[in-house]
C-alpha cells in the first residue's frame, strides 16, 4: 500500500471514469490530491466523484466534456475558479482504438475518432492546462501512450500512428516547456485489461475477452502506480519515458499464452 505523502495539490485527469483514468483518480485522491475529472459519461462521473470525496475527504470538479470539442472543453475549464487552475499534474489519459482492419478496409469514421481523440484531444487539453502551468512556473504533464507508439502491428495502422504521435508530442513538449519548470512524461502500456478492447471491438465482449486469453495482463492500477511513482520523484528528477508490459508480453505481438 502506497503511503499518503502530500496534501492539497490538484490533478486534472481526462477519461476519468474508467480504466487507467479511474485508477489514477483513486490513487491520487488517496494521496490527498484534489481532482478535476473530465469525462463524457455524466452519471458515472458524478458517482465516481462523490465516492472519492466521501472516501478520501478531497474536493473534485466534475467536467462533462469530450476532449475532441476544443470550444466546449476550453469554456468549461477556463470558467473554473482561479484556485482550480493551479493544476500540478495533467494526466492526458483519454484515448481509444476503433476497429482492427487492414488499411484498405479501414473505416474513415474510425480513423477520425482515433485521430480526434488520441492526438487532437490530447493537444487541446494540453494547450489549456499548460498555459496555467506556465503561469505558475511548475507542473507535470503525463501523456498516456502505448506499445503501439513504439512499434507497429498488423491492422493497427491508424491507432499505431496516433500513439506514435503521442510519443513525438511528448518529446516536443518536453523541449518546449523545459524552461517553464514543467516536466513531461510519456507512459506506454502494453496489454492492460480495461474497456480498451471492448471499445475497439464496439461492444463485442466475447471478442474483447479473447485478447487476454492465456495470459495475465496488466490492470489499470499497475499503470496508475507507475504514474504515481513518476509524479512523486523529487523536483530535480524527471522520468521521460516508461514502457510497461505484462511479463507474458515481449512486443506488441509476441505473447506467451498458456
Amino acid at each position: 500500500m502506497i503511503k499518503k505523502l502530500i496534501q492539497m495539490k490538484t490533478a486534472l485527469i481526462t477519461g476519468a471514469t474508467s480504466g487507467i483514468g479511474a485508477a489514477c483518480a483513486h490513487l491520487f485522491a488517496a494521496q490527498g490530491y484534489n481532482l478535476i475529472l473530465v469525462a463524457r459519461r455524466e452519471q458515472l462521473l458524478l458517482e465516481n466523484a462523490k465516492h472519492l470525496e466521501d472516501k478520501y475527504a478531497i474536493e473534485t470538479k466534475r467536467i462533462v466534456a469530450d476532449v475532441r470539442d476544443f470550444e466546449h472543453l476550453s469554456y468549461v475549464l477556463e470558467t473554473l475558479p482561479a484556485q482550480w487552475k493551479k493544476v500540478d499534474v495533467l494526466i492526458n489519459n483519454a484515448g481509444l482504438s476503433q476497429g482492427l482492419e487492414p488499411i484498405h478496409k479501414g473505416s474513415i469514421a474510425d480513423w477520425d475518432t482515433m485521430i480526434d481523440t488520441n492526438i487532437k484531444g490530447l493537444l487541446y487539453a494540453t494547450k489549456i492546462v499548460s498555459n496555467w502551468m506556465v503561469t505558475e512556473k511548475k507542473g507535470h504533464i503525463i501523456n498516456i501512450g502505448s506499445i503501439a507508439g513504439k512499434e507497429v502491428y498488423p491492422n493497427g495502422n491508424v491507432y499505431c500512428a496516433t500513439k506514435h504521435a503521442v510519443d513525438a508530442l511528448s518529446k516536443s513538449m518536453r523541449i518546449d516547456l523545459l524552461t517553464q519548470g514543467i516536466k513531461v512524461t510519456a507512459i506506454h502500456p502494453g496489454m492492460v485489461e480495461t474497456e480498451f478492447s471492448k471499445v475497439r471491438f464496439k461492444g463485442d465482449e466475447g471478442r474483447a475477452k479473447k485478447v487476454y486469453d492465456g495470459l495475465e495482463p496488466l490492470i489499470a492500477n499497475d499503470i496508475a502506480e507507475a504514474i504515481w511513482f513518476v509524479v512523486s520523484r523529487p523536483a530535480h528528477v524527471n522520468i521521460n519515458d516508461m514502457l510497461i508490459m505484462p511479463a507474458a508480453q515481449a512486443t506488441g505481438t509476441i505473447i506467451d499464452r498458456k
